[in-house]
């Protein structure tokens, strides 16, 4: 049995040698690895809840890859290691690394210097970690999860609500979240800011 994924606008999709890693034989379905994943995903949610998590232990690459590997690890054999596949968003795979460092040491920088108000240095990471795209699969979701862990952590600020729905679903909230990333793209932050506090 394989795994046979409809996939919706704004995913990318898994080479085979991806989906091979998946440590669940009986998913077959979207819907049923979205379960899967959303139950480790939780976990990793309480983990995260349980910690005190400082900058300087936020903004590195090996807690960048230990988030993902706790919102994946019991779906995604390579959960937590970066892509080894160009998709078709993202930066170069062999880029990875290094846009991964320059985003972190410039979160750095707008957070210690205040560059930003709080939501906009969080939301600015979000949509920068999503388009350098560091994983197979999950960025969305983990980008999310990053802004939450930065603006909670970091500015002790509740969490953001992302339209307070489920955007791995084709739905009008995942559109309007789709629109709020494509104007970031080109620099303008006012719909994700707003949508992340919808």
């Amino acid at each position: 049995m394989g795994l046979d994924i409809a996939y919706i606008e704004g995913q990318t999709p898994l080479d085979e040698e991806e989906k091979e890693g998946l440590l669940i034989s009986t998913i077959a379905t979207r819907e049923e690895l979205d379960e899967f994943e959303q139950q480790n995903i939780e976990e990793a949610i309480v983990w995260t809840l349980e910690r005190k998590i400082k900058l300087h232990n936020l903004c590195t690459e090996v807690f960048i890859k230990d988030v993902h590997k706790r919102m994946y690890r019991n779906v995604w054999a390579w959960a937590g290691s970066f892509r080894k596949t160009n998709k078709n968003i993202g930066v170069d795979r062999w880029r990875v690394a290094a846009e991964l460092r320059s985003l972190l040491d410039d979160a750095m920088f707008w957070i210690d210097n205040e560059i930003f108000p709080p939501d906009e240095i969080a939301v600015r990471f979000k949509h920068r970690i999503v388009s350098i795209h560091c994983f197979s699969n999950g960025n969305g979701r983990h980008s999310r999860l990053m802004a939450d862990l930065i603006i909670e952590k970091i500015f002790n600020i509740p969490v953001f609500s992302w339209g307070a729905g489920n955007l791995s679903k084709e739905s009008e909230n995942r559109k309007i979240y789709l629109e709020a990333l494509k104007a970031a793209d080109d620099g303008n932050y006012k719909l994700l800011l707003s949508f992340a506090r919808s």
